[in-house]
C-alpha cells in the first residue's frame, strides 16, 4: 500500500491535525489554524479527512484514550517520524484495521469536525 506522497506539502497539515489529539478543549483560534493551513495546502477538506484517518489517527489515536494524555501540544519531529515510519509499514491489512478503529474511536472527533467544516467555509467565503 505504499504510495509517493509528498512529505513537505503534508507536514502541516499533520501538524495541524495533531490539534485534534491533544487532551484539551479546542477553541475558535484552534480551528482558525487548521482550517487556514488546510486551505494554503494542495488538498480539499475530503482530502484531508483521510489523510486524519490513514496518517494521523493512527499514530496519536491513543492519546485519545489517556486519562491524561498530552495536552500541550506533540514534539513536531517525533510527530513527522512516527507518522512517517507508520506510513512505511502500512499495507492493506494495517489499512482495514485503521477503518474499523476509526469506526469505533472516531466518534471522539465529529464535534471537532463540524467546526472545523464551518470554519473552513467561512474562511474560504471570505
Amino acid at each position: 500500500m505504499s504510495t509517493s506522497i509528498n512529505i513537505k506539502e503534508r507536514k502541516p497539515i499533520w501538524i495541524a491535525l495533531s490539534d485534534f489529539y491533544l487532551d484539551t478543549e479546542l477553541q475558535d483560534s484552534d480551528f482558525q489554524y487548521v482550517a487556514k493551513t488546510i486551505l494554503e495546502s494542495p488538498y480539499g477538506f475530503e482530502e484531508v479527512k483521510k489523510i486524519n484517518i490513514y496518517e494521523v489517527f493512527p499514530v496519536l489515536q491513543s492519546n485519545l484514550l489517556q486519562p491524561a494524555g498530552e495536552w500541550a501540544g506533540f514534539n513536531e519531529k517525533w510527530l513527522i517520524e512516527a507518522i512517517m515510519n507508520h506510513l512505511e509499514t502500512r499495507n492493506s491489512f494495517n489499512h482495514l484495521m485503521i477503518s474499523i478503529n476509526y469506526k469505533k474511536y472516531g466518534w471522539m472527533q465529529e464535534d471537532y469536525w463540524i467546526r472545523l467544516e464551518n470554519m473552513y467555509n467561512k474562511i474560504r467565503k471570505e
